[in-house]
């Protein structure tokens, strides 16, 4: 008689790798890093994901960014209530203004491909927090 047929072991799985150091990470990052660059909403990923260093990071540096930019909005509230100064201003405001829009999309991009986009001075008072 003929031994019956018993099926091949399936062939070699390595376990999944483990998270990076320093931190879980979440199933929701991209969405989160996108938040972390749309103004005041940076504050939904800081407080939703506190165990993603990676979210965190952007989220700390998109809030400062919020800062930053309220600061120059008012700086610039300012200088348009000064005589022939103000139009100026005002067309210039426009320009940085488009120039801000540039940066957050950058900063969107490169997050949610892995990478950091780093602003001089900014970035560097975002990572004291």
């Amino acid at each position: 008689m003929s031994e019956p047929s018993v099926p091949p072991p399936p062939p070699y799985q390595p376990p999944p790798s483990p998270p990076p150091a320093g931190g879980s990470v979440s199933q929701n990052r991209s969405i989160m890093i996108v938040l972390s660059y749309l103004w005041i909403l940076a504050v939904v990923p800081l407080v939703v994901e506190k165990d993603d260093r990676e979210v965190q990071w952007h989220a700390k540096h998109g809030l400062v960014l919020v800062v930053a930019e309220l600061l120059l909005g008012i700086v610039v509230g300012i200088l348009l209530h000064i005589p022939f100064l103000g139009c100026l201003v005002g067309v210039l405001w426009l320009v940085v203004w488009l120039g801000i829009v540039i940066v957050h999309i950058l900063c969107i991009v490169k997050g949610v491909n892995g990478q950091r986009f780093i602003i001089p001075g900014i970035s560097q008072y975002a990572d004291r927090f």
